[in-house]
């Protein structure tokens, strides 16, 4: 499975999991969804550092074979 999308979905299911919590005590949707969110990102920060560098590593590999070459950024080059 490719790291980013490991990543992705460890983040959302995190999400979706603390939102069900909260919104089962009881909280304010839009409060639930908030503290999901900032709670959700402080545990993906601190405890998946492997992942989220497995993805930065990825993204480095991708642009270091060479990127195709961009039509529009060829046409802003000429201007």
């Amino acid at each position: 499975m490719k790291p980013w999308i490991a990543y992705s979905l460890v983040r959302l299911g995190l999400f979706a999991a603390l939102f069900a919590l909260f919104a089962y005590l009881g909280a304010q949707l839009i409060l639930a969804a908030v503290l999901a969110a900032i709670i959700s990102f402080c545990i993906s920060y601190i405890f998946f550092s492997r992942l989220r560098d497995a993805v930065a590593l990825d993204v480095a590999q991708r642009r270091s074979r060479g990127a195709t070459v961009d039509a529009d950024a060829e046409a802003e080059d000429r201007l």
